[in-house]
């Protein structure tokens, strides 16, 4: 088997200046909810691949990914410009395990993300397994500016099915807007105002977290719930956080 896989973009939809969206036409791919796959280019004779979480359902027909351009990147800046007919390569073998097998089950399941790192949480809410297994999800999205709280659309409609099962938590850092919280998601973790927006008690007792975005947010995020007395989720040492990094 070849390692890349090629296909064919359907559309590149630009929220923002820097967010874009690229669904894609390509062989079909096995992967669970919250995985990722490598999205390649040949740049100067070489080809160029970065990781991309499927933003799609496993039972899609279409792939969809979510990206933020880099400035000076190799590869995003290119992505961002394709359009509709353009070539682009995708590894064959998703992975990752910011998936709910990896899980135990949980009254409730966090997902918190910053920027990009929604896409696998994305995912995940449009699949069945997730409402199977845990009573209420929290999704918590956390951004710099408000235009920046993209796939309103796609959390509208998974809502309208799942009802107040579903909790969206809006987190702005850099602007005061309506009806999201203010700062960023660790303190908003410590001092309470987190799980007062959702209306779900966060801890160690009904809750299983999730959280993908940039590091800093991991790691400060990580330490705050480790100090409403969770820890960090191993298969041989079970616990309530399980944590990837988006770069």
């Amino acid at each position: 088997m070849s390692r890349w896989l090629e296909g064919r973009v359907l559309e590149n939809r630009r929220w923002t200046e820097m967010l874009f969206s690229l669904r894609v036409e390509a062989p079909r791919l096995a992967f669970e909810a919250g995985q990722f796959v490598k999205l390649a280019l040949d740049v100067e004779g070489e080809r160029v691949a970065r990781p991309f979480s499927f933003v799609n359902p496993p039972a899609a027909p279409v792939l969809e990914f979510y990206g933020v351009i880099v400035p000076d990147g190799p590869l995003s800046p290119r992505l961002a410009r394709l359009s509709a007919g353009d070539a682009l390569f995708l590894s064959p073998n998703p992975s990752g395990f910011l998936v709910l097998s990896e899980l135990p089950d949980a009254q409730t399941l966090w997902l918190l993300s910053t920027g990009t790192g929604i896409a696998p949480f994305l995912s995940i809410l449009e699949s069945d397994s997730v409402w199977q297994r845990y009573q209420n999800v929290v999704l918590v999205h956390a951004v710099r500016r408000a235009e920046e709280l993209t796939y309103r659309a796609t959390l509208d409609r998974v809502r309208e099915r799942r009802g107040e099962r579903l909790r969206i938590v809006s987190v702005v850092s850099r602007e005061l807007a309506p009806d999201a919280l203010a700062g960023r998601i660790p303190a908003a973790i410590i001092d309470g105002r987190l799980a007062a927006a959702a209306g779900c008690a966060l801890s160690a007792e009904t809750s299983q977290v999730m959280l993908c975005g940039n590091p800093d947010m991991v790691r400060d995020a990580t330490g705050a719930l480790k100090g409403i007395g969770m820890r960090k989720h191993r298969r041989r040492s079970p616990g309530q956080i399980t944590a990837e990094n988006f770069w």
